[in-house]
């Protein structure tokens, strides 16, 4: 009898195993609950700073959303993008996508402070950006899910991996595709991280091209709202004013919700990139529609297509470090 009750629990424990929140890496597991006891305070100590830090400025939780994305769309979610430039490192900070745009460091500095108060060289600065990027999505009224952890972080950077991985304003429908494909993402992880453009701002510079003859065709481009365009136009000049801040979502412009994907409908998406989720794709064009009338559908599958982002490339068990300063590794 006792060995018959054994086996039906084993059965019904490995029926439910696929439904844990956890992803089998290289060298170990990723699970919710790395840190319960080495330092069961961890994701508490995360949410208290990163809440203070948006209190301070709404905008930051967009920032620090974006920080865990383009880490992890380079080498995977490893920290290297928290590295500064020393030695034989040459920083992530400085590429493209990163440079005078990527921000949200000190915010990161300050919860490593924290953390290696609380329990010293245990929490590792890739998974700070992770549960940093949930938090921030919850405090701006967005989905929340369980984070898995265990990730270490690297010893090194990758410049050319950053200029040349991340999705950029104006590549084609294509070539973003392309490198989320490169990732193990597909179109609906693609139409759905992308969603987080719902907060946040853009730099004249990454929308300039949409506004002007800068096509090679004579022309602005006429899949964005004309009247939107010349309101754009009053912070976006012809030349100068690059650092020009314009909203994402100018609709609802702090809060976490689907009104990005309404904007796209009504051809008021900010960056060529957004736009063309409707314009160049049938699959994704589907998915902005189905996103724009059920916010609930785009929140369960943003949370699904961020832990699935998070489980990029992870250092684990032997592999990677524990820094004790997340701008440099450990001598």
């Amino acid at each position: 009898m006792a060995q018959s009750i054994s086996i039906l629990l084993l059965t019904t424990v490995l029926a439910f195993a696929p439904f844990i929140s956890c992803a089998k890496t290289t060298g170990g597991y990723l699970y919710p609950q790395f840190y319960d006891h080495s330092c069961p305070n961890a994701q508490q100590i995360v949410e208290s700073i990163v809440a203070k830090a948006v209190a301070k400025e709404a905008r930051m939780a967009a920032s620090l959303l974006r920080l865990h994305f383009h880490d992890c769309f380079v080498k995977g979610c490893d920290a290297s993008i928290l590295l500064d430039s020393s030695g034989r490192i040459i920083s992530e900070k400085n590429s493209n996508p990163n440079r005078n745009s990527a921000r949200g460091f000190e915010v990161i500095d300050e919860i490593k402070t924290a953390l290696e108060k609380e329990c010293p060289q245990t929490v590792s600065c890739a998974d700070i950006l992770a549960l940093a990027a949930r938090d921030s999505t919850v405090l701006a009224g967005g989905p929340s899910w369980e984070v898995p952890l265990g990730r270490k972080d690297s010893r090194g950077a990758s410049l050319s991996g950053s200029n040349n991985n991340i999705p950029a304003p104006n590549n084609t429908f294509q070539t973003i595709l392309t490198k989320f494909k490169l990732q193990g993402l597909n179109v609906v992880d693609l139409v759905a991280l992308s969603g987080s453009h719902t907060i946040g701002n853009a730099r004249c510079t990454s929308f300039r091209q949409r506004l002007y003859n800068q096509s090679g065709n004579g022309q602005p481009d006429y899949t964005l709202n004309q009247a939107y365009a010349a309101t754009l136009r009053g912070r976006c000049p012809r030349s100068g004013g690059d650092q020009n801040l314009f909203f994402l979502d100018f609709v609802t412009p702090t809060k976490f919700d689907n009104s990005y994907f309404k904007n796209i409908l009504a051809s008021k998406g900010l960056l060529s990139s957004d736009q063309v989720l409707l314009t160049k794709n049938e699959a994704s064009m589907e998915l902005v529609k189905e996103y724009a009338e059920n916010n609930k559908v785009f929140f369960e599958q943003f949370a699904k297509s961020m832990i699935k982002m998070g489980n990029i490339s992870p250092l684990t068990g032997p592999r990677g470090e524990v820094r004790k300063n997340c701008r440099k590794i450990n001598s």
